[in-house]
């Protein structure tokens, strides 16, 4: 209870302390360069507008940049928007780590499932919260391409709807049919008693979400699954599972006898041979690719409606 009043408190306050955007006469004469009897009758500004200033008020409110809001609707807008743009850097800064810390080739194999969640989270938050921030800043549907906002505003709504496709396609058609092939690999090369992989195809036995920890040295594959120093398919917290640690061992503190004493389980078959990808996979590459376009492009929209 005394949170809750503390809460109240806070917002009453807040709500007093903002100052209503519609009076900012001042602000709005230093924006366009013009006095303020220019659009007031009255010299010193406020009150009935002049002709001119009619006109700029139309153009202010066919702009999405005026309507009418309460102070208590301000501030929960501006808390809106708090949450709509740390989401957004959440959910970018995930495609940025599977592009540059992964590597699509890793979330080829199925991304983890916190990864997963936390896109759709995002995804649900940016929805949610992008509607309420147009819905108080977009008075009339013809702002969305009658204006060079609404313009702006149509063309990122229309690049994240690429996005969550994408991501519907990825989570529910692709992703499925990628982890069912590779569970067949698996179980082939386990019947035939080997398991010869590409580098590529390493990546996917990581020991993470009750996977096999595989990691290879001078061109063979070991299993380290069961020894405790690679929990959770990593050692010493500075090597992976799902990796060629031949250079590695060379600046480590023991020899490749540590290696050598873990189960082998097949050859890493040669970077510089090409194998053909199947079509889920190279489906998955290109959407990959696609989202890190669609982040740079709508980063561009974002800087041009903000600062352009």
């Amino acid at each position: 209870m005394k949170n809750r009043r503390l809460f109240i408190s806070f917002v009453v306050a807040a709500a007093l302390l903002f100052p209503s955007l519609s009076s900012a006469t001042v602000e709005y004469a230093r924006q366009t360069g013009m006095e303020c009897g220019r659009c007031h009758i009255d010299a010193a500004g406020g009150g009935l507008l002049t002709e001119e200033g009619e006109k700029f008020f139309a153009e202010m409110k066919l702009k999405g940049l005026y309507r009418p809001l309460s102070n208590i609707q301000k501030v929960v807008r501006f808390f809106i928007g708090y949450i709509h743009l740390l989401t957004a850097i959440v959910w970018f800064g995930a495609i940025f780590y599977v592009h540059i810390l992964l590597k699509p080739a890793y979330a080829a194999r199925g991304l983890p499932r916190g990864e997963l969640l936390l896109g759709w989270i995002s995804i649900a938050v940016l929805a949610v919260t992008g509607i309420l921030l147009t819905v108080a800043r977009v008075p009339a549907w013809k702002v969305l391409y009658t204006t060079r906002f609404g313009i702006l505003l149509s063309i990122k709504v229309f690049l994240f709807l690429i996005m969550v496709s994408t991501a519907v396609l990825v989570t529910f058609v692709i992703g499925p049919r990628l982890k069912r092939k590779l569970k067949n690999r698996w179980e082939n090369e386990i019947k035939r008693g080997r398991q010869d992989l590409t580098l590529e195809e390493l990546h996917g036995f990581d020991g993470k979400e009750g996977r096999p920890a595989f990691v290879a040295c001078g061109g063979k594959i070991y299993d380290v699954t069961g020894s405790k120093r690679w929990k959770d398919g990593s050692h010493a917290r500075k090597h992976l599972a799902g990796r060629d640690l031949t250079d590695a061992l060379k600046t480590a503190p023991h020899g490749e006898d540590k290696m050598l004493s873990m189960p082998e389980v097949g050859k890493l078959i040669g970077a510089g041979q090409k194998i053909p990808k199947p079509l889920p996979e190279r489906v998955f590459y290109f959407f990959a690719y696609l989202n890190l376009v669609l982040v740079f492009l709508i980063t561009l929209i974002i800087a041009l409606w903000r600062w352009g």
